[in-house]
């Protein structure tokens, strides 16, 4: 590989809806602050939302606009948006989502090929398969999230150039989740104070919003036969439900009661303490019924060395087989996932304590594209010199 030049300093311009909160939001700050780091200059366009202040306070700087809003008044950004690049002198975009990515795609087809910021957009999620979604296929670089999302992009979206692809799996922070971490007894009393149900039991965790795609209903049934063999266990349904899926959220608390689980399975909301509740379960579970993108918390209970379970689709069929195959579960399967879970509680694999997935390979993965892209001269492919090219 020939010897490249070293980057000077960029400004780099992130675009999502919002600044409220997830694992697109967080990637984001922790891009920025990566950026910064290096001494570049991050700036990044949203919404608005909680995660803003945290994210000035890295030295980040945020441009409130409503680049999310899914209203045909949004194109009228485009315009505007040309200024701010040119004015800004901008020299890469990166659009994070679908509504930012056609605006900033938009913007930018208009302006000078010679003179434009390079494009880039990640495929975060398995989007519906439309022209709408395809926006994210667009870029000069497209990010995929894991293995998963690439061949997702070459089988739905066949006119993506392969090398433009850049698997760049997300990350965890290993100083922010160690193996064995646990939270003080304050936080324990606290908590069980809230859920005294739980207290004295195995804990079993299924994180996520409330929606049907999650795998309630397959927790829910769990729960009832492991409770049938006569095991300790107490589950948690941590996730909040938006208004749209408050009735389903109804649903599921119904059907709780219905098969005598009121003792037996807690409905904590949306937390901010998720990594706490994490730490103290004796088994988180990904019982999503459709394959997910890639798995953040999964890996965030692994890397705190709790057994996680999970069915073997998507990011976290890829992550389990990589770190903790003891997890891996038949989808559709109740009868083999119960009898795999009592085998998990009973007699605990070994948990890995490696450096797997790391949140700094991620960032250097993601700068490192971000300065090969705007090394001159920028000539609108990538060639073989990328160091995060994904060869087919």
């Amino acid at each position: 590989m020939a010897e490249e030049k070293p980057t000077s300093k960029l400004t780099v311009l992130q675009l999502l809806p919002t600044l409220e909160s997830g694992g697109v939001e967080r990637g984001t700050l922790e891009v920025a602050q990566a950026l910064v780091e290096r001494g570049h200059r991050a700036l990044v366009m949203s919404g608005g939302g909680r995660l803003v202040a945290p994210l000035i306070a890295l030295g980040a700087e945020h441009f409130e606009w409503p680049i999310g809003r899914k209203s045909l008044k949004t194109l009228l950004l485009v315009r505007k948006l040309r200024r701010f690049l040119q004015d800004q002198k901008v020299d890469l975009v990166h659009a994070r989502s679908r509504i930012p990515a056609w605006i900033a795609y938009l913007t930018w087809r208009g302006m000078n090929p010679r003179t434009r910021p390079r494009f880039v957009t990640t495929v975060h999620g398995l989007y519906g398969v439309n022209r709408y979604s395809g926006i994210m296929t667009r870029g000069e670089a497209v990010i995929a999230v894991s293995e998963t999302v690439r061949d997702y992009i070459l089988r739905e979206y066949p006119d993506t150039p392969a090398a433009h692809i850049h698997v760049i799996p997300r990350g965890v922070d290993g100083a922010a989740y160690p193996h064995g971490w646990k939270p003080d007894a304050t936080w324990q009393n606290t908590f069980f104070s809230q859920f005294p149900r739980a207290a004295g039991k195995r804990v079993l965790t299924l994180p996520g919003r409330i929606t049907r795609l999650k795998g309630h209903e397959d927790f829910i049934e769990l729960v009832a036969r492991l409770k049938r063999r006569g095991l300790p266990v107490h589950g948690l349904i941590v996730g909040g439900a938006s208004p749209s899926k408050q009735r389903y959220l109804q649903k599921l608390r119904y059907r709780v009661r219905s098969m005598g689980l009121e003792a037996d399975i807690s409905f904590t909301g949306q937390r901010d303490d998720l990594k706490h509740i994490l730490a103290i379960s004796s088994l988180v579970l990904s019982l999503s019924t459709q394959p997910e993108s890639f798995g953040r918390t999964t890996l965030e209970a692994l890397r705190l060395g709790v057994p996680t379970a999970g069915y073997d689709h998507g990011g976290v069929g890829e992550i389990l087989r990589a770190v903790y195959p003891a997890g891996l579960l038949r989808i559709g399967r109740i009868d083999d996932t119960c009898r795999q879970i009592v085998q998990l509680l009973q007699e605990s694999e070994p948990m890995p304590a490696g450096d797997f997935f790391p949140l700094r390979a991620m960032l250097d993965q993601t700068v490192g594209l971000y300065e090969h892209l705007t090394r001159p001269p920028a000539t609108g492919g990538l060639d073989s010199s990328n160091p995060c090219r994904k060869t087919s």
